[in-house]
């Protein structure tokens, strides 16, 4: 059960009603229609498909079922509108995973079969992924990652509202998330404090992009605006621990009746003012905001540079247990410490003090004491001796000629640090560049940004195509040649074969596989980062981080790679 009350399983929620602005939309591709939000009450319109959805009954499906001799059902998470969702195990890799399962005659099998794939294209470590979205055996179903270290955000609210450096994480994560999401044409369009997970690390994580509404036939005019919204409902009840709306949802309690919407530094003390501000913007979307004075923000993008705009919010102190006050131990105090005894009554009694020994003042007691001195001075001397006699020999030895080597016959080595590097190009010298304009991302000093290779199917070695055949990468360019000692790369997807190559020092403008003639690495695979520390450093212009082999892009038979981050030191 604590798995249960942890893990990623993006199930539909049914507490509460939505905090959407969206409007139902035109019919979904199944001809079921959305339902629609308002953000104060909830309507769901239904035609004869929408109602065959409702009749439709889940697969009869128990513990312990395999789906594709792989996937073993373990525990019923959720059963409504004739899907299922499941926490099972994926017994090839070892671990646990979420699968959604619908009847592929169901209405809604279709969009959300689209609806996970494309989420799976996404590939934003920031969205809980998608490992698998397959039609088989008359079922549809989406497999996706389970978290069993992250906790809901419903769970961190029900135990009080979040600190306001936590609720700045929050809301710059998970607008940062979605902004980058839309660019890529997904929303989410059912954010809450269920569908966000926070990791022990920190980070957020956000369930169910695409696939959460396409399960509950969610449709709307205005995807953005709808998500900001989300958002700005979640920062509001970070903030106050209530739910900015008048009716009771996700655990928390709503505004009272006919007061209508006010900022949050009105509903509880204490409140950053910043921040309450901030979740007004995104709330009120009809030009109204808190102040009157700033723009209300429409979509995730604005938003997350609203919070970007915003002076830091700095964690809290570490508190620290002030130490006891230092108490004399009974000894030091002595019972010679006693006062005096007053009105003629007797006071504690007083402990014989021990009388010293005599020293040795006989004849055979002074010989003793002069040859112990004379052992200590003789012992003084010897040791000082020696320690002159080491210091000598070793100023001889440094002053030696041609002696320019350290003690252990190694050279001392500089301090390394990161070099500056002029320019990135990719590498593709038989065919054109997938994302050549991309190459820079992965030099920009961000890991959100990155150069992405296209997507091949059936094959992990770029599709085995003889245009192919030399594998892709970048081409760091370092201005002039300079001594390289070591290079970390951040990778786009772990479990890419990679290796590091050098050209020589004379190579001018190298782009054939041939030219890179130095190798720094072995060909390996990498997880998310690959490090190469080199013993001996290279001195090299062109260093080239190339790809041979490509690891699945989360959908059965496609493969996909690339780089979000080089840094190359001397």
């Amino acid at each position: 059960m604590a798995e249960r009350s942890t893990a990623a399983v993006d199930v539909a929620d049914t507490s509460g009603e939505e905090p959407l602005t969206a409007k139902a939309g035109k019919a979904t591709d199944d001809g079921a229609k959305a339902e629609k939000v308002s953000g104060r009450d909830t309507d769901v319109a239904r035609t004869d498909e929408t109602r065959a959805a409702d009749e439709a009954q889940p697969p009869e499906l128990h513990s312990g079922h395999k789906l594709a001799r792989r996937y073993r059902l373990e525990e019923c998470v959720t059963r409504l509108d004739g899907f299922s969702s499941w926490r099972a195990v994926d017994e090839k890799l070892r671990r646990a995973v979420g699968v959604h399962i619908l009847p592929a005659d169901h209405p809604r099998a279709r969009p959300v079969l689209s609806a996970a794939r494309s989420s799976a294209l996404l590939g934003d470590p920031r969205f809980v992924q998608v490992l698998d979205a397959v039609e088989e055996n008359d079922l549809v179903y989406v497999v996706h990652e389970w978290l069993p270290d992250a906790t809901e955000l419903a769970t961190h609210l029900a135990n009080g509202p979040l600190e306001p450096h936590e609720a700045y994480q929050l809301v710059s994560q998970v607008s940062q998330a979605m902004a980058a999401a839309h660019r890529e044409g997904l929303a989410h369009l059912r954010i809450t404090p269920s569908s966000v997970l926070r990791t022990e690390s920190g980070q957020y994580r956000i369930r169910g992009l695409a696939v959460m509404a396409a399960l509950r036939g969610i449709t709307c005019e205005h995807p953005q605006r709808t998500d900001t919204e989300a958002i700005g409902a979640l920062l509001y009840a970070a903030l106050t621990q209530r739910w900015p709306y008048e009716n009771d949802a996700h655990g928390l309690t709503g505004l009272p009746k006919g007061v209508g919407l006010i900022a949050p530094d009105q509903v509880r003390a204490g409140v950053h003012r910043g921040l309450s501000e901030l979740a007004m913007r995104a709330l009120i979307n009809d030009g109204a905001t808190a102040s009157r004075q700033e723009q209300p923000c429409t979509t995730p993008e604005e938003l997350s540079k609203a919070v970007a705009a915003m002076p830091r919010i700095r964690p809290p102190e570490t508190a620290f247990t002030t130490p006891p006050p230092y108490q004399r131990t009974g000894y030091q105090q002595g019972s010679y410490r006693q006062a005096a005894s007053h009105n003629a009554q007797p006071g504690r009694p007083t402990q014989a003090i021990a009388t010293p020994p005599p020293p040795l003042q006989s004849r055979t007691g002074r010989a003793l004491k002069w040859s112990v001195s004379a052992l200590l001075i003789a012992a003084l001397g010897l040791g000082s001796w020696q320690l002159a006699d080491t210091l000598l020999k070793r100023e001889k030895d440094q002053d030696a000629p041609g002696n320019s080597q350290s003690h252990g016959g190694s050279k001392k080595k500089k301090p390394s640090g990161p070099l500056a590097i002029q320019s990135a190009t990719e590498f593709s010298p038989l065919a054109s560049a997938f994302s050549g304009n991309q190459a820079s991302n992965a030099t920009d000093g961000n890991p959100s940004t990155a150069w992405v290779t296209g997507r091949f199917q059936g094959w992990a070695n770029f599709g085995n195509l003889p245009a192919r055949k030399d594998g892709s990468g970048i081409v760091i360019d370092l201005g002039s040649a300079k001594d390289v000692s070591g290079v970390e790369v951040t990778m786009y997807r772990p479990g890419q074969t990679v290796e590091v190559l050098a050209a020589a020092p004379s190579a001018s403008n190298p782009t054939a596989l041939s030219d890179f003639s130095r190798r720094l690495s072995k060909p390996a695979k990498a997880g998310e980062k690959l490090t190469v520390k080199l013993d001996k450093a290279v001195k090299a212009r062109y260093v080239l981080v190339h790809i041979t082999e490509l690891p699945s892009d989360g959908v059965s038979d496609w493969f996909r790679g690339g780089i979000s981050e080089i840094k190359v030191t001397g």
